[in-house]
Order: structure tokens, then C-alpha cells, then sequence
């Protein structure tokens, strides 16, 4: 039986994660609307850049899947905490937050993995 490793279960993790937003938003889902708006987006803009925000997240995600390059995946970092970190912003409760954690920490996770990997090849 052939190992999984580490790397490639945090890759399918982050792959879920973005895609099933992605799928989400580019249906549209008019509570993620509010977000945009705490952030300075008029309710037109927001339902305007919800589907591309989705299309953008699906890319990562196959991205990430087919071959994780590092700075795609920092984004994917990024995007998720900065998606978890806006629900307390807009007046959800913390643990929206809290709730959302693996949504960032996988990835930051892969990331790592990721700088260790090329730091042990640049020194064999």
C-alpha cells in the first residue's frame, strides 16, 4: 500500500476548502455580501465581485491540488484568515473566527512544508 503524505492530505484540504467557496460564491450567497461591505464595497459592487472572488478561489484550489506553488498558496493564507478574520469585523461573534481556523492553518501548514522542502534542496 503506497503512504499519503503530509503534504498531499493538506493539499486536498486546502483544495476542498477553496472550491466549496468557490462553488458558493459563484452561485451567490448573500450573506458573504455583508463582508464586502464592512470593507468598503457598495451592495452592487459586492454582488458584482462575489462570483469572481468564486471563479479566483476555485483556481487556487485546483492550483494548490495540481501543483502548490508557494506564493499561491501564502495567498490562499492570506485570503482564508482575512475571510475568517472579517466575520467578527462585520459583528459576528469570535468564534466564527475560531470556527475557521483550519481554513487558514492548512494552508500555512503546506506552506511550510513547502519552504522546508526547498530549503533541503537547495542544501543537498
Amino acid at each position: 500500500m503506497k503512504k499519503i503524505s503530509i503534504q498531499y492530505l493538506l493539499r486536498l484540504a486546502v483544495f476542498l476548502t477553496f472550491l466549496g467557496h468557490g462553488l458558493v460564491a459563484i452561485n451567490g450567497n448573500a450573506k458573504w455580501l455583508k463582508y464586502l461591505e464592512t470593507v468598503g464595497f457598495s451592495l452592487e459592487q459586492a454582488e458584482q465581485l462575489i462570483p469572481f472572488i468564486g471563479m479566483i478561489d476555485i483556481l487556487v484550489a485546483f492550483t494548490i491540488l495540481i501543483r502548490p506553488v508557494k506564493y499561491v498558496v501564502l495567498w490562499a493564507v492570506i485570503w482564508a484568515f482575512s475571510a475568517a478574520l472579517i466575520r467578527p469585523i462585520s459583528g459576528e461573534s469570535i468564534l466564527a473566527f475560531v470556527e475557521r481556523g483550519s481554513n487558514w492553518i492548512a494552508p500555512l501548514a503546506l506552506y511550510f512544508l513547502i519552504l522546508n522542502k526547498n530549503l533541503n534542496e537547495k542544501n543537498s
